[in-house]
């Protein structure tokens, strides 16, 4: 038996990132498009194309999987936010609110309905909620050039951040972008006036 070197691990280290992430896109790809019934460690092995073998090597359970998607998912969002170039609040308020009307806030809506039902996922779920939701709104901050010592300011921005949500709800069922746009934009002007 040949010594194995650093050389040679390398390839096996990159088709098992490849496979994590192929993993990770396909999970949340189908608890977007099928709910959490819907969405099985075999469906998403599957639709990865690898064994469901594979996908419990990464990933031992079903819930380890679908937190994990969800949460690679933010933060790709969050890095994606963090880069934006420096622009005016309209643009800012608008990149915000579309953080909440695509398949991941979809796919993280059906995990927190199942995590509502299921205790085994619940504390994870939450967990995951919180620390999304504590970085949307610092990088929300950042973004906006606000200061939070202001009054109102931090308030303002939470209720952009749920107004968003409210609308990545009701995106769910219609696509009502028209009215969303209006909505966005007198946010735009109520977070101009606090801010």
């Amino acid at each position: 038996m040949g010594v194995v070197t650093a050389a040679d691990r390398a390839p096996k280290q990159d088709r098992s990132r490849a496979t994590r992430l192929k993993l990770l896109e396909a999970a949340v790809s189908c608890l977007a498009e099928h709910g959490w019934a819907g969405s099985t460690v075999s469906v998403v092995a599957e639709r990865a194309g690898v064994s469901r073998g594979a996908a419990q090597h990464h990933f031992p359970t079903r819930e380890d999987l679908f937190t994990a998607a969800v949460e690679y998912v933010a933060e790709q969002r969050s890095t994606a936010l963090r880069e934006l170039p420096a622009q005016d609040r309209a643009a800012v308020v608008a990149a915000l609110v579309d953080l909440y009307t695509g398949p991941l806030f979809r796919a993280a809506l059906h995990l927190w309905v199942a995590a509502s039902n299921e205790p085994q996922l619940g504390s994870r779920v939450t967990e995951l909620e919180s620390r999304v939701g504590r970085e949307t709104h610092r990088i929300a901050v950042e973004l906006l050039g606000a200061d939070e010592s202001r009054p109102g300011v931090r308030e303002t921005i939470q209720g952009l951040l749920d107004m968003a949500r409210g609308l990545g709800l009701a995106n769910l069922l219609t696509d009502d972008g028209a009215r969303r746009e209006r909505v966005v934009a007198q946010w735009t002007v109520l977070v101009e006036g606090v801010l």
